[in-house]
């Protein structure tokens, strides 16, 4: 296995930062401004098969899937980050084809 030192300091802080990261879950939420609005107060959405669902919930479950919900994305942040930083250490680091062209970073994956 790879020493830890080995890889960019950045990348070892992100990889730190995702192992701390508790709960997840994918969607989104809506809170309803006034409860007797028609329809429940708090609500979540999510993709699931192609299709939109949508739950009613308890105050507690929302204030709670509002934190995994927050956790997820700032997961994907990371991990968005860390796939940069592996394709600029692969692209850097590691032996490529003779090219006529530079490549772009669209074309590199560094957009």
């Amino acid at each position: 296995m790879k020493s830890d030192q080995s890889y960019p300091q950045e990348y070892r802080r992100l990889r730190a930062l995702l192992g701390k990261v508790s709960w997840v879950a994918l969607g989104s939420l809506v809170e309803r401004g006034e409860p007797g609005q028609g329809g429940p107060r708090y609500q979540w959405s999510r993709r699931v098969e192609g299709k939109t669902v949508t739950v009613a919930l308890s105050k507690e479950q929302f204030d709670w899937l509002q934190v995994a919900i927050t956790n997820q994305r700032a997961a994907w942040d990371m991990h968005s980050k860390m796939h940069t930083i592996t394709l600029e250490h692969m692209w850097k680091n590691l032996p490529s084809t003779a090219r006529r062209k530079k490549l772009t970073k669209r074309t590199l994956g560094l957009n």
